[in-house]
């Protein structure tokens, strides 16, 4: 059977393209001869399943790998320790009965003196007596015995989980001090941050504070795809389908607009190789096509992050801000408003600034907060829609005209307001007024570059052009210029003569209009508010 790109569940290497994960495999492995415990906690689809499965298959030879998931326990078993305990020795049992090989055939004995236990204990049978088990198994095994858990966000908020916790802490522990035998290394994958746990149990700081798991070694291993791994990817797509293409570029394209988020890679392959160029050789403006579908997709991954929103309030703020204002975020790791958006993949920390994780979420975002605007029926969203036929000559956006357009526009519904209302609100109102013009036939996004130089950089994608619309403050005429000779700068590095630029200028004497600059071989269109 052909290979496909998959976007569903565990990537398996002789059925789906994968970037190669040796690197990163022996990276985690490192972590495991050395008896580490630890969490890999990454965002929703973020191959956290497809690195737990390859790392068993390199740990085989030499280890002997228990790899669980915690959907297979009911959310009630989680609520009562003896309820638990049972459970989580059936699905250990399970997992090793599934298997075959000389090293489970010498264990029978052993997992049938378990389930003995478990059965004769009954009620009586918790934690205590679960671990009993579970280090008299690490003892009688001639390989040492590695523990993987798989969506262990399941059970994050229960207090018998962190009870767990605390003893695999306390044997950890006993094995340094005493050399109990007990397992070579613990991993668990999920979402959320075992170390910081959302507590919902006891309301008390010191609870708060301290975490059983707080052996766990940082788990620093950098999970996302690489541009020269896609690329290879790629090239193996290509020879497969003996197709010509330029691989390079489109790994560049894909890796510029994901930051390599394993999920955003495959869909947009898929919806390439599937979708809007099947058996055909892949081009900048396919990719840019399969862009625009994927942010009309309600997939997934999307749903998550946006459900992200409603569940944790306080998101908004800090996203929102990030977005409109134009102001550089700080990275805090003490901050919970920042915490929470890296763990659930809206940003990252980049040379100690908050920015967004990657091109697709920041456009994903931006769409959903200027929808709900929308909703709100504002002034200039409305004008937009009343202007909205005389954008499109020939299937070409006329981005004159629309400055042209929401000059007017603004001026007379905020000409008045102060620069406190233009800096905050300015580019959220220009991204408003564009967004209908565009929607459903190109694409935009903010050029992170650019996000903490005072002025912001809107790349539009439409039928294969492109435009750069750089927005900022007026801040005077010598500051000005300055941005002036930089998008002339940028309009050369994406290979465009005309750049366009959108001021807001709160002094009361400002030219409002749109004028054209010529400058270094290039053509600047400027509007003023």
């Amino acid at each position: 059977m052909a290979k496909q790109f998959n976007v569903t569940g565990l990537c398996v290497p002789e059925k789906h393209y994968m970037v190669d994960m040796a690197k990163r495999i022996d990276q985690i492995r490192k972590m495991v001869d050395a008896g580490a415990y630890f969490t890999i906690n990454r965002a929703r689809q973020y191959g956290k399943t497809t690195t737990l499965a390859a790392l068993g298959r390199t740990l085989d030879e030499t280890c002997l790998v228990i790899s669980l998931d915690f959907q297979d326990i009911g959310n009630e078993s989680f609520q009562d320790e003896n309820i638990f305990s049972f459970e989580f020795l059936q699905i250990f049992l399970e997992e090793l009965r599934a298997r075959s090989g000389q090293e489970i055939a010498d264990m029978a004995e052993v997992m049938e003196w378990m389930q003995g236990v478990a059965n004769q204990s009954g009620e009586k049978f918790n934690l205590r007596t679960l671990f009993k088990c579970l280090l008299t198994f690490c003892e009688r095994s001639d390989k040492p015995v590695v523990l993987m858990i798989d969506e262990v966000d399941s059970a994050s908020n229960n207090q018998v989980f962190l009870d767990f916790l605390a003893q695999l802490r306390s044997h950890y522990l006993k094995r340094e001090a005493k050399g109990t035998p007990t397992f070579q290394s613990v991993i668990l994958a999920g979402v959320y941050d075992i170390k910081n746990l959302k507590r919902k149990i006891r309301p008390d700081e010191e609870h708060k504070m301290n975490s059983p798991w707080n052996i766990a070694t940082d788990f620093i291993v950098d999970m996302s795809l690489p541009r020269d791994g896609i690329e290879e990817m790629l090239k193996k797509y290509a020879a497969d389908h003996e197709l010509e293409m330029d691989t390079g570029e489109l790994a560049t394209l894909i890796y510029d607009y994901t930051s390599g988020y394993p999920y955003l890679v495959s869909r947009l392959c898929k919806l390439m190789d599937e979708r809007i160029c099947p058996g055909k050789a892949w081009t900048r403006d396919a990719f840019l096509e399969a862009v625009r579908v994927l942010l009309m997709d309600n997939n997934t991954l999307f749903e998550s992050l946006i459900g992200k929103l409603f569940d944790y309030p306080e998101l908004e703020r800090i996203l929102r801000e990030l977005l409109f204002s134009g102001k550089p975020i700080t990275y805090n790791p003490t901050n919970p408003e920042i915490g929470l958006a890296l763990m659930f993949g809206f940003v990252k920390n980049e040379n100690g600034k908050v920015v967004p994780a990657n091109r697709i979420f920041d456009t994903l975002l931006y769409n959903h907060f200027l929808s709900l605007d929308e909703m709100k029926n504002s002034d200039i969203y409305k004008a937009s829609l009343r202007d909205e036929g005389q954008f499109v000559k020939n299937g070409h956006l006329d981005m004159c005209r629309i400055l042209e357009k929401f000059v007017q526009h603004f001026h007379e519904l905020y000409g008045d307001c102060k620069e406190n209302f233009l800096e905050e609100e300015g580019r959220r109102y220009f991204l408003l007024y564009l967004r209908p013009i565009i929607n459903g036939t190109g694409n935009y996004y903010v050029e992170s570059r650019t996000r903490s130089l005072g002025r912001t950089d809107i790349v539009v994608d439409y039928r294969g052009e492109q435009f750069v619309i750089e927005t900022k403050i007026w801040r005077g005429n010598e500051y000005n210029m300055r941005g002036e000779h930089q998008l002339v700068e940028y309009l050369e590095d994406y290979g465009l003569h005309t750049g366009y630029m959108l001021s807001f200028n709160f002094n009361k004497k400002k030219e409002v209009g749109v004028r054209v600059i010529h400058m270094d071989g290039k053509t600047l269109i400027e509007g003023v508010v």
